[in-house]
C-alpha cells in the first residue's frame, strides 16, 4: 500500500470530499446509481489538494501561531466502500508507517472513540482490540470523547467513530500519552481513520448505514516533518525555500522557528503566515478560485489580506513581496502541480499585486482609525463595537485581523455589542425591501421636512456620479470616489444641522456616487470619510431617494455637521454584484419573451448582490423544456459578449421605440435607455426594429459594460405566485456554477431513490429506510429544474456554500 502525488484524482481542487458535492456521499448513503462509474469502486486511493480555512472546520486563526496548522495542505487518503473495515484499515496504516516509512513504534500513539452515553454509543472496543493485536502497547492506545474521535462534517449525513494516529517528536522512551490531543507541538496527529457506520438524520438521531466504509486522511506536510526528522512543518523542504525568499525580500531578522512569548514582535509567526498563505493563494488561483466576496472566494480574499498585513506591518516588507514569492512556490510545488508553472505570471501580477495594492490603502486607513480610537478611549475599556463594525463592513477587514491588531495593543473588542450589530445587520438584510418601509425614520423624509427643503431652495442631489465607472486594462471595474458636501442631516423625522457621535441618521448631500434603492435594485453600501481626516470613517448602510434627495443612512462615529466635506467610497464588490445581476435580469427578460412569446410581460423584479428575482405573466405553466431554452438564450448572449449601451433621452422619444421592454410605471424625463448590442441612437431611429431583436429597456439601474461579465446564469427556482404570474429566482457567475454542481449530486440521489421505489421491496425495514430517504430529500429546500443539469433554489441571502475540502481532524 503506497500513496503518491501521482495518484491524485481529477478534477483538481476543490476535490470532492465525502461530505461535499458531488463526492462519495452517495456511496456512503447507498444512493449512488448502480450503473454509475462511482458504484463500481470498492477501494480507492487518492491524493488531493485541500484548503481548510472556512466553514465548520476552520484553521485560519491557528495558522502561524503553531508549527503544524495550514490553510492549504495535501491530504493522502484511502477509502473502502463496503469492502475492508477496521481490522484491515488499521493494519495497512500500521504497516505503512512502521515498516515502509520505518517510523519508530514507540513514537506513535493511537486514539479511539470512548463512547457517548447521551447518544447511546458505547466505546469502540473493536477498534481498541485491533490496535492491541497489532502490538501497540496499551499505554499508547487511548480513548477520547465525541469531540475528538467521532467524525461528522455537517449537521446531517454519513458519520462514525474514528481512530487517530499521533506522533511524538521527542520520543526517547518517554510516555507522552498525557500530551495527546492537548495542542502540544511535540505530539501531533498525522493520520485519521474514519469508520463510516452511521447517518445523522435531520432530527439528530443516528441510523446505521447499510454498509460500512472507511475514509482516511494523512497530512503530507506532517508526514514529511516526521520522515525528515524535523520538529516543525516549516523546517521541511516544503517551506524552507519560501522562508528564505521571505527573508531576502523583507527587513526582518531571519526565521528562527520561535512560537508564543519567545517570538518577540510575532516575527516568526509572520514568516509562517506568509509562507503558508502564499502557497494557498498560488494553488487556489491556478485552479480558478480568485479572491472575491462570497463563498470560497471570500475566504481566499481574507487569506490574502491576512498575508499582506503580516508582510507590511510585521515583516516591514515593501509592497510586492507576496507576489515575488510565487516563483519560489512554483519551484517547490511545480513538479507535482504543473498548472502552477503554466499560470505563475497571472497569479503574481494580475491578481496578487492588484489585491495587495487595494488592501494596503484600506489597511493604512484602518490602522489610523484604530490608533485614533485607542487614543480617545478611557483606560481599561473595550474597543467600541461601532468602530470595529465600520472597519469590518466598510473596509473589508476580517474580524480575526481586527482582534489581532487590538490584541497587540492589549485591548479587547466589545464582542457582545459587535455581535448585536452583526445580528441587526443580518435581520435588515434578511428583511430586504420589507425592512425599509417608509416607517424608517432616518431614510424616508416626512412631508414637512421635504416641503421645508424645497421651499428653502435646497438643491436636489446630483447622483449622476453613480454611473461613473470604467473597465481597467486587466478587465476589472474601477469606481471613482466622489467628493460631496453635507446639506442637511435627518433623524427622528426632523432635519438637523448637527448629529452627535454614536447616533444613526440620514445624510443629505449635494452629490453622490451611491445608488439609491429604486427600480428593483438594492442600494449601494460603502463609507464616507471627512476630507483631510483619513482616520474617521462613516459606514453607509443603505441609500434611499425621496423627492429628488438621496439620503445615506450612516452611524456617526464622530460629530457630523452640515457643511462638512466628505469623500464617498462605494462597496465595489457589492455594486459589481448588483450590476451583474441587473444586466442578467435584462437578458432573462429578453429570453423569456423570445421563448414564451411577445405577450410575456414583466410584472416586477428585485436585484441584490446575491441573486435576482423576476416576476412575469404567463398564460400557462412554464415547462422544464422552456426554462432550459430560456437559459440557453441567456448563455448565447453572454457568449456573444455584447456591449451594453446606455444613454439618457427625452421620455417622449423613448416611448416611441418599437418593442420597448418596460414595466408600467412612471419614469423621469429624460429617461435612461439600456440597449444590449445596439447603440441607443440606432434604437431611436423611426424604422428601427432593434428593440424587437435585442434587449432594450428603460432603466435607471447600474449595469455591466459588456454581457460577457455575467459569465453564467442558472435558474434555481420557478413557481406561480398567483394564477397567471410566475416568479423566477436566478443566480449568476460562480454561484450559478455551484448551483449546478449541487443539483447534479441531488439528481443522482433522486435517480437512485426513484429506481429503488420502482423495485418490489418486501422487507419492512428496507421500506422504512427508503421512506426516510425520501423524506430527507423532500425536506431539502431545493428545486430540481431538470435532470441533466439541475440547480437548487434558495431565496435567502445566505446562498453561497463554502466548497473547501475538509481535513479529518488534522
Amino acid at each position: 500500500f503506497r500513496v503518491s502525488r501521482g495518484a491524485r484524482s481529477d478534477p483538481l481542487w476543490p476535490q470532492p470530499d465525502p461530505f461535499c458535492v458531488p463526492g462519495f456521499k452517495p456511496v456512503f448513503l447507498g444512493t449512488v446509481h448502480p450503473r454509475s462509474e462511482l458504484a463500481q469502486h470498492r477501494r480507492v486511493v487518492n491524493s488531493q489538494k485541500c484548503v481548510r480555512a472556512g466553514g465548520k472546520h476552520n484553521d485560519l486563526e491557528d495558522v502561524g501561531r503553531d508549527t503544524y496548522h495550514h490553510t492549504f495542505f495535501e491530504m493522502l487518503g484511502n477509502w473502502s466502500f463496503g469492502d475492508y473495515f477496521k481490522e484491515e484499515a488499521c493494519s495497512m496504516a500500521w504497516e505503512l508507517l512502521t515498516e515502509v516509512y520505518e517510523i519508530p513504534r514507540d513514537h506513535l500513539y493511537v486514539t479511539y472513540f470512548g463512547g457517548d452515553p447521551s447518544l447511546g454509543l458505547s466505546a469502540d472496543e473493536e477498534c481498541r482490540d485491533v490496535w492491541l493485536r497489532l502490538g501497540v502497547p496499551a499505554s499508547h492506545v487511548l480513548p477520547f470523547p465525541l469531540k475528538d474521535n467521532f467524525w461528522e462534517m455537517g449537521d446531517t449525513g454519513p458519520c462514525g467513530p474514528c481512530t487517530e494516529i499521533h506522533y511524538d517528536h521527542v520520543g526517547g522512551g518517554r510516555n507522552a500519552a498525557a500530551l495527546v490531543n492537548q495542542g502540544s507541538p511535540d505530539v501531533v496527529e498525522i493520520w485519521n481513520l474514519v469508520f463510516m457506520q452511521y447517518s445523522r438524520e435531520v432530527e439528530g438521531n443516528l441510523l446505521p448505514l447499510p454498509q460500512h466504509h472507511v475514509d482516511t486522511g494523512m497530512g503530507l506536510e506532517r508526514l514529511v516533518t516526521v520522515l525528515q526528522n524535523k520538529r516543525s512543518n516549516y523546517d521541511t523542504d516544503l517551506f524552507t525555500p519560501i522562508l528564505d525568499a521571505i527573508h531576502k525580500g523583507c527587513r526582518a531578522p531571519r526565521y528562527q522557528g520561535l512560537i508564543g512569548d519567545a517570538d518577540f514582535g510575532r516575527v516568526n509567526m509572520a514568516y509562517r503566515v506568509v509562507a503558508d498563505h502564499v502557497r494557498t493563494l498560488c494553488v487556489c488561483i491556478t485552479d480558478g478560485i480568485y479572491p472575491g466576496f462570497s463563498g470560497a472566494e471570500l475566504v481566499l480574499r481574507r487569506i490574502l489580506r491576512r498575508a499582506v498585513r503580516f508582510c507590511s506591518e510585521i515583516l516591514q516588507a515593501p509592497p510586492g513581496l507576496l507576489a515575488s514569492l510565487v516563483p519560489t512556490v512554483v519551484e517547490v510545488l511545480g513538479d507535482a502541480y504543473p498548472e502552477l508553472t503554466r499560470n505563475a505570471n497571472q497569479v503574481s501580477n494580475d491578481i496578487i499585486n492588484e489585491n495587495e495594492a487595494a488592501f494596503l490603502s484600506s489597511l493604512e486607513r484602518g490602522r489610523r482609525i484604530i490608533e485614533r480610537t485607542v487614543q480617545q478611549m478611557e483606560p481599561s475599556t473595550n474597543f467600541p463595537a461601532e468602530v470595529a463594525w465600520s472597519l469590518y463592513g466598510s473596509l473589508g477587514f476580517p474580524l480575526d485581523l481586527i482582534d489581532l491588531m487590538l490584541e497587540e495593543k492589549g485591548i479587547s473588542l466589545d464582542s457582545t455589542a459587535f455581535n448585536e450589530l452583526a445580528l441587526e445587520d443580518a435581520k435588515r438584510k434578511a428583511g430586504g425591501a420589507q425592512a425599509e418601509q417608509p416607517g424608517n425614520t432616518n431614510t424616508h423624509l416626512d412631508v414637512h421636512s421635504l416641503a421645508w427643503l424645497q421651499s428653502s431652495n435646497v438643491p436636489a442631489t446630483d447622483d449622476s456620479p453613480k454611473y461613473a465607472y470604467t473597465v481597467g486594462q486587466h478587465g476589472q471595474y474601477e469606481f471613482s470616489p466622489c467628493q460631496a458636501t453635507v446639506l442637511m442631516l435627518y433623524r427622528d423625522q426632523s432635519l438637523h444641522k448637527e448629529v452627535g457621535a454614536g447616533q444613526r441618521c440620514g445624510v443629505i448631500l449635494d452629490r453622490t456616487n451611491f445608488y439609491a434603492e429604486q427600480g428593483g435594485q438594492d442600494s449601494d453600501q460603502g463609507y464616507m470619510i471627512p476630507l483631510g481626516q483619513q482616520d474617521v470613517l462613516f459606514p453607509v448602510e443603505s441609500v434611499h431617494l425621496c423627492g429628488g434627495y438621496v439620503i445615506h443612512e450612516v452611524t456617526a462615529v464622530e460629530t457630523l455637521r452640515a457643511g462638512d466635506q466628505l469623500q464617498l467610497f462605494v462597496d465595489e464588490a457589492q455594486r459589481l454584484a448588483c450590476m451583474t445581476n441587473h444586466t442578467a435580469t435584462h437578458l432573462l427578460n429578453f429570453a423569456l419573451r423570445r421563448v414564451l412569446g411577445d405577450s410575456t410581460e414583466q410584472r416586477g423584479s428585485h436585484v441584490t448582490a446575491e441573486r435576482l428575482r423576476f416576476d412575469f405573466d404567463t398564460k400557462g405553466h412554464v415547462t422544464v423544456e422552456q426554462l432550459q431554452q430560456v437559459e440557453q438564450v441567456v448563455q448565447d448572449l453572454i457568449q456573444k459578449n455584447e456591449v451594453v449601451h446606455m444613454a439618457e433621452v427625452p421620455l417622449t422619444l423613448a416611448r416611441r421605440v418599437q418593442g420597448l421592454r418596460a414595466v408600467d410605471e412612471g419614469y423621469p424625463d429624460p429617461v435612461r435607455i439600456v440597449s444590449l448590442g445596439v447603440p441607443v441612437e440606432n434604437v431611436l431611429t423611426c424604422d428601427s426594429k432593434a428593440a424587437v431583436q435585442t434587449s432594450v429597456e428603460l432603466c435607471c439601474g447600474t449595469h455591466l459594460l459588456q454581457t460577457g461579465s455575467v459569465e453564467d446564469l442558472a435558474i434555481i427556482s420557478e413557481r406561480q405566485l398567483v394564477k397567471g404570474i410566475s416568479r423566477l429566482i436566478a443566480v449568476t457567475g460562480g454561484r450559478a456554477k455551484e448551483a449546478r454542481e449541487v443539483g447534479q449530486c441531488l439528481a443522482m440521489e433522486v435517480d437512485s431513490v426513484s429506481l429503488r421505489m420502482k423495485q418490489r421491496i418486501t422487507s419492512i425495514p428496507k421500506m422504512q429506510d427508503l421512506s426516510k430517504e425520501v423524506g430527507q430529500l423532500t425536506k431539502v429546500r431545493i428545486t430540481l429544474l431538470y435532470r441533466k443539469s439541475p440547480a437548487w433554489a434558495h431565496e435567502t441571502h445566505d446562498f453561497f456554500p463554502i466548497r473547501f475540502t475538509s481535513y479529518h481532524g488534522q
